[in-house]
Parts: C-alpha cells; sequence; structure tokens
C-alpha cells in the first residue's frame, strides 16, 4: 500500500516538464558533460568539467511533488549525494565561508533558487544524472539536476551550471515573484510560497497545471522536431 500524499497533493499519470512559463522555450547549451561552477563567499572557485567522476554513486526511489499540487510517484534516479560532493570536493577544494549557509542554484537555462546548506546535506539530496535506468532526458534536466525529496519541485533546478555560497543576509533573485519562493519550501509543511498560507496557494496554483503542461509539451516537440539526437 502506497503513502499518502502530503497535504493538497493529488496523483498525476505523467511526469510533466514543467515550470514557469517563461522557461519553455529555454534548453541547456551543453548535455553531454556534468560542468558545475562553484562560486560565491568560498576561497577559491572552481570550474568543474565532470563534477561526479571518481564520487561514490547511489541509487534512489522518490516521488516529485510540484508546488501547483501534483505529484509523480516512485522516481529512480542515480547520482551522487550532495552530501558526498560537499564534504570530497566543495570542502577540500572551494572552502565556503562559514558565514555562507545560503546557496543559491541556477540552472543553464537560467532557473534560480535558494537553498539552506543544512537542506542541502541531507542524505536524500542528490546531484543526478540519470532517471530510471537512462540519461536524464532535456526534458527532465539533463545532463545535471538537483534531486531535493523532502523539497518542492522548483527547488529541484535542471541542467544544474552553478552553485553560489552567499551569507543569507545578501540575498538573491529568484526566478519568479518572491512570495513564489520560500526559503525552504518542505513538503511536509506545505511551505509553497511566502506570506500567503500553503493551504491556500493550492487553489491559486492548481488551475494553471494543464495550460502550463501544455505550453511545456509543445515548446518540447517543437524542440524535438529540430534537435531529434538530443531528447
Amino acid at each position: 500500500m502506497s503513502t499518502p500524499l502530503p497535504p493538497g497533493q493529488r496523483e498525476s499519470a505523467d511526469f510533466h516538464r514543467f515550470g514557469l512559463p517563461q522557461f519553455a522555450q529555454r534548453f541547456p547549451k551543453e548535455t553531454s558533460r556534468c560542468a558545475l561552477d562553484v562560486t560565491g563567499s568560498v576561497t577559491r572557485q572552481l570550474h568543474l568539467t565532470e563534477a561526479l567522476q571518481g564520487l561514490p554513486r547511489i541509487e534512489q526511489v522518490c516521488d516529485f511533488h510540484c508546488v501547483t499540487t501534483w505529484s509523480y510517484r516512485a522516481l529512480r534516479w542515480e547520482g551522487v549525494r550532495f552530501i558526498d560532493f560537499y564534504t570530497q570536493v566543495i570542502q577540500p577544494q572551494a572552502a565556503p565561508q562559514a558565514s555562507a549557509t545560503l546557496v543559491a542554484l541556477r540552472g543553464q537555462d537560467g532557473a534560480r533558487t535558494g537553498m539552506l546548506l543544512e537542506d542541502l546535506l541531507a542524505p536524500d539530496v542528490l546531484l543526478a544524472d540519470r532517471l530510471n535506468g537512462q540519461p536524464i532526458s532535456v526534458d527532465h534536466g539533463a545532463p545535471l539536476r538537483l534531486i531535493a525529496p523532502a523539497h518542492y519541485g522548483y527547488k529541484w533546478v535542471k541542467h544544474l551550471s552553478r552553485i553560489e555560497f552567499r551569507e543569507p543576509a545578501a540575498g538573491y533573485r529568484v526566478s519568479g515573484l518572491s512570495f513564489m519562493d520560500h526559503p525552504r519550501a518542505r513538503v511536509a509543511h506545505e511551505e509553497r510560497g511566502r506570506v500567503i498560507p500553503g493551504w491556500l496557494l493550492r487553489f491559486l496554483y492548481r488551475p494553471l497545471i494543464r495550460g502550463t503542461v501544455s505550453r511545456f509539451a509543445k515548446a518540447s516537440e517543437s524542440r524535438n522536431a529540430s534537435w531529434p539526437a538530443q531528447r
């Protein structure tokens, strides 16, 4: 018997390509390697051309919960735990400042969000390059995607290309309106956004799902017709 869905979520039959409407037509330029920049309040900035190389790999099954209230169950991701990447690569090579407890995450498509370092160091947070036994497709985040099961999907940055360490007071620009980005976005606490209660955001977001799914699907179809080898 499957576990109950979190508050306000409804199960979806499909794992949609989804996001803010302005990202429907944006796709990564680099999909053949997992390159990452580590910047911000660090002693030494890093440009890693093969970020996961040499690190222990794991496989993890988890559910995806979109902030707009749809969920997709039992996705099988493969990659490297963020905590392993942090302790074996970032700490010894970049040496972030102790005060840099906010991590800004950016994708090749320009999407931006932030997470507390303590949340990123949870054992179920991954840097994933494979989904359901195959390399992650462009639609779902190739070549590298952050997987954070305890948090809403807008923290799962697709096409991850930059990890920037910041002091919390410094702030950062998010992709959407500020009320849409909760600092933690924990699913169990229904932290869908700032100021507006999570239960109320359910009813504001839910009518947007169908149109957003359609917009992203059409953009993917157009891209795939032009670049069939990079699906």
